[in-house]
């Protein structure tokens, strides 16, 4: 336990030298709803407590971005109706495309397809709002033709960009989850839910400081996370860190408000988050990478900390 309670501390003291300035807010997002089963609740399971969980810890509204196509199949069944509940809790719902597919793997006309699906199914619904998020955050890759054939698109829909400037990666961890319940592993709960929360973190303190590298503030931030298990089970805890160090949730509303939504970098390849993306077209020094953000050490973590009867976890007994 001694290694990552030493990267947790690292990490967290990197956001000691901010927690007293003001301007340190983030709006939660929430990715592929209606997602599949995980390791630990069923679908409707992880609906009522994620509802329940944000509502505690005092988020007034996220954003779920929806993948309608998803709806008829297997892992989609009651999807609607939880789809209505986060709605009827006060939070948004918008558009991540009807079948998740990557623009660098379809045309822009079967990409803009996919996205009027979706818009048919949103539009007239409760708690609609008009953000349209690219599917693993791909913008086209090295195609800027087929990138801006999309963004003229979405201009045409009145539809704007639901960008991102922060990400943990917290698929990763899912999928670590459901890959260890499927073998039979046993998981340390508490462990799981430390690693979890500073992982997240990791990524929220990089990316405000990189956007403050290349912007000169730190923005109204939008937080990628995914409709999970983990976020059912530890999003509560993940937003009390936040507060810890100086972060005020808001809105997803407030936080698309931001003048950083207006930019539209050129790099040569469109992908990943919208302050990643404007440093690289401006030539920014990024900060130093954690190396607890990376996919690698937090499978390693998973492993040496959370799986039971590691070795590690097994000396602890």
């Amino acid at each position: 336990m001694r290694l990552l309670t030493c990267l947790i501390t690292m990490l967290f003291s990197v956001s000691v030298a901010f927690a007293n300035e003001p301007e340190r807010r983030i709006a939660l997002t929430f990715d592929d709803i209606p997602r599949q089963r995980g390791a630990f609740l069923a679908p409707d399971e992880r609906t009522e407590k994620l509802v329940a969980t944000l509502k505690a810890a005092g988020v007034e509204q996220a954003a779920f971005f929806v993948n309608p196509g998803r709806l008829s199949n297997p892992d989609g069944a009651g999807g609607e109706a939880r789809i209505a509940t986060y709605v009827a809790a006060g939070h948004v719902i918008a558009n991540h495309s009807f079948n998740h597919k990557r623009l660098s793997e379809v045309t822009a006309e079967e990409y803009l397809t996919d996205i009027d699906a979706t818009e048919a199914w949103l539009k007239g619904r409760a708690g609609y709002r008009p953000w349209f998020r690219f599917p693993y955050l791909d913008e086209g890759g090295p195609d800027k033709a087929k990138r801006d054939a999309v963004r003229q698109g979405l201009i045409q829909r009145q539809l704007r960009n639901g960008y991102v400037t922060a990400d943990g990666s917290d698929w990763n961890l899912e999928t670590l989850t459901i890959e260890a319940a499927k073998a039979g592993k046993e998981m340390d709960i508490e462990a799981l839910r430390k690693l979890y929360v500073a992982s997240q973190m990791s990524g929220v303190e990089y990316h405000d400081e990189l956007a403050r590298r290349t912007l000169g503030r730190s923005p109204a931030h939008v937080l990628l996370l995914h409709e999970t298990d983990l976020a059912a089970l530890f999003i509560g805890d993940l937003v009390a860190e936040l507060k810890r160090h100086g972060w005020t949730i808001i809105t997803a509303d407030e936080a698309f408000a931001d003048p950083v939504g207006k930019l539209e970098p050129d790099v040569p390849h469109s992908a990943g988050t919208v302050i990643g993306s404007v440093a690289w077209q401006n030539d920014v020094e990024p900060p130093l990478w954690p190396i607890w953000m990376s996919t690698g050490m937090v499978q390693f973590l998973f492993e040496r900390r959370v799986i039971k009867n590691s070795p590690e976890t097994a000396a602890k007994k």
